[in-house]
């Protein structure tokens, strides 16, 4: 019976070392993996960190990077800004020299336009210049004829027509009385002109006669102009007037809405080859015509021959 009871005790003191062994191995497996779970995780823990600070450094480089980014697009940004407003103040130039050709483009259409028109002035023109011109060939042609083979002492002036003789003929020295010989001279002279000058071919054409004095250059200018301007009235006043009965009643009227007198003293001398002032040729008295229209025409052949040549 105390056998049997030892058996059974031992066998219950066998199952409880069994079993605590049991325990102590599980609780030794349990720290065995807790261990490893530790110790996994903090290997896990020190990658994550080494990952980490790799991820950080990476950061801290990509935002160096983005701050030098940043940089260059705000100076690209700025430059951009001055090159839209260089192109804006090019675009506003732009605009003011397009306004100013549109004007010069204007301005240059109305020119064109006048010179059109004063061409078209000419073209009508042209065949009553080719008259007048024409006229005061004839003109010229007709008093060469009438003159030249004549007894009277003087000379026709063959690009202008006018008519130059001796003031000695008609006055004594300093004086301004016509002489007797003048007087014949004129009566000579002045009708044989007339006929020419205001015929029915050229009558219509001759729009001034000029009765022109002119001295030497001896004396003051004053004087000689004053003694100049009485001859040429002296000249006139005995070719118009009725008591010296030179011209007819009709001749008279028509001379008498065409002559004119003027005195130049002695601003337009006679000079010999040598170039001295010759003084007897230079005291004389000159009959001169002008055309109708004459100046006129010229001054528009002028313009119309500048705007060309422009």
């Amino acid at each position: 019976m105390a056998r049997r009871f030892h058996r059974k005790q031992d066998e219950e003191t066998n199952y409880w070392l069994s079993y605590s062994d049991m325990m102590a191995g599980l609780l030794l497996c349990f720290v065995l993996i807790i261990s490893l779970s530790v110790l996994h995780a903090r290997v896990q823990y020190d990658e994550k960190e080494t990952e980490l600070l790799g991820k950080e450094q990476e950061l801290i480089v990509q935002s160096d990077a983005l701050r030098d980014e940043r940089a260059t697009v705000a100076a690209q940004q700025s430059l951009l800004e001055e090159q839209q407003a260089t192109l804006e103040k090019q675009q506003s130039a732009l605009v003011q020299q397009q306004k100013q050709i549109s004007e010069q483009e204007e301005t240059l259409k109305t020119q064109y336009a006048l010179l059109d028109e004063l061409r078209e002035i000419m073209d009508s023109q042209q065949e009553r210049l080719d008259r007048i011109i024409g006229v005061r060939t004839e003109l010229i042609e007709k008093l060469k004829e009438e003159f030249d083979d004549s007894n009277l002492h003087l000379m026709v002036d063959q690009q202008t027509g006018a008519i130059t003789f001796d003031s000695s003929i008609l006055f004594e020295y300093n004086k301004d009385e016509l002489k007797e010989s003048g007087k014949t001279f004129l009566a000579q002279f002045l009708p044989r002109y007339v006929n020419i000058l205001m015929s029915p071919d050229y009558r219509q054409y001759v729009s001034e006669i000029i009765i022109e004095g002119h001295t030497d250059t001896q004396g003051d200018y004053l004087f000689n102009l004053e003694l100049s301007q009485k001859r040429a009235f002296s000249v006139a006043e005995y070719c118009l007037s009725k008591e010296s009965g030179i011209l007819t009643e009709k001749q008279l009227e028509m001379m008498q809405e065409v002559v004119t007198t003027n005195g130049k003293s002695f601003s337009n001398p006679v000079l010999t080859e040598d170039g001295e002032v010759d003084m007897e040729a230079s005291r004389r008295v000159d009959f001169q015509f002008r055309l109708k229209d004459e100046e006129m025409i010229r001054e528009m052949i002028e313009i119309l021959s500048s705007d060309k040549n422009s």
